[in-house]
């Protein structure tokens, strides 16, 4: 991480990556897309509807994801001034929040036809709408501070704060009663899905990681560009004011 604090050499790096990482996520995309939607069986329980699952699952584990880099970075800008952290947690914040909304449009749809109600109050559904309050929250607070090392270092301790909030969405389903199913893959022993459903569901997760990369990327370096535009408009200003003060 410490590498690529420099932020001449995170863009020299990274410039190289975003066409690979958005060519590898439509790919990626394509193939799990497909797989999942046309290919996979139906479940024996759920029939079709397990198909929204593709869309769902890999959206809400990289919502938790995105989140989780959020707060290591707003940790390493907090704790370690490290110059491109901020602009790390602040470009994966909407992200994560897309993510989020996805996962809880697709699961409202998912539980419709399986609980009988597109929402319920149990510690699954509520701890994961908790997660997207606090990116809203932590976005709004970029927003309302002007000092953009104010905001960063508010944001960062609300990021870090909100962190709690993800190993309660993980283990919400071990440790409350809930309607939501219990983890199907990551589980102690092997996961409980037959292999024609697992693979493209898993093609769809690094899928969503890929896409993730590449507009974090994106993000990124357009945020570097624009702070850089700023500074040479700030010294450009500077430079022209002087000598009508002389």
């Amino acid at each position: 991480m410490f590498a690529f604090a420099n932020p001449h050499r995170f863009m020299a790096y990274s410039g190289p990556l975003v066409p690979w990482t958005g060519f590898l996520a439509a790919l990626l995309f394509g193939v799990g897309l497909v797989w999942g939607l046309v290919f996979a069986p139906p479940d024996y329980q759920m029939g079709d509807t397990v198909r929204i699952m593709y869309i769902h699952v890999p959206a809400a584990w990289m919502a938790m994801a995105a989140y989780t880099f959020m707060a290591s970075a707003s940790l390493a800008s907090f704790v370690w001034r490290h110059p491109l952290a901020d602009i790390a947690a602040r470009a994966a914040a909407p992200l994560g929040l897309g993510f989020n909304f996805l996962a809880l449009v697709t699961g409202a749809l998912w539980g419709q036809p399986m609980w009988g109600t597109f929402w319920v109050w149990d510690a699954r559904l509520t701890s994961f709408l908790v997660l997207f309050f606090f990116y809203i929250g932590y976005i709004a607070l970029w927003e309302a501070i002007e000092d953009p090392h104010k905001a960063g270092r508010a944001a960062a301790i609300l990021a870090m704060v909100g962190f709690i909030n993800v190993p309660i969405v993980k283990f919400s389903v071990d440790w409350w009663n809930t309607l939501h199913q219990p983890a199907s893959l990551i589980k102690m022993g092997a996961p409980s899905i037959y292999w024609t459903i697992l693979t493209p569901l898993l093609i769809m997760v690094a899928a969503y990681t890929m896409i993730f990369t590449f507009l974090l990327l994106l993000r990124m370096r357009t945020e570097v560009f624009t702070r850089r535009i700023h500074r040479l408009q700030s010294s450009l200003a500077a430079g022209t004011e002087e000598p009508a003060l002389a």
